[in-house]
């Protein structure tokens, strides 16, 4: 899915490490961490905020920027 839709809660998200999705305006990106992986990204003021896949999920996301 290559569009600027928002994926629905069926779509998957990326597993690659270094996969970049947005949301709510923001990228992130899916590192690896202590056995799991995570989405890294920035909030509203720019401090680094960490999300899990189901949290990326209930925010609404996209494989490309809105714009």
């Amino acid at each position: 899915m290559l569009s600027t839709e928002t994926a629905t809660e069926t779509d998957p998200l990326p597993t690659a490490p270094c996969s970049v999705v947005w949301s709510q305006g923001r990228p992130y990106v899916l590192e690896p961490g202590a056995g799991t992986l995570r989405w890294v990204g920035t909030d509203h003021l720019g401090r680094p905020l960490t999300l899990s896949g189901d949290e990326l999920r209930r925010r609404g996301w996209t494989h490309r920027r809105a714009g």
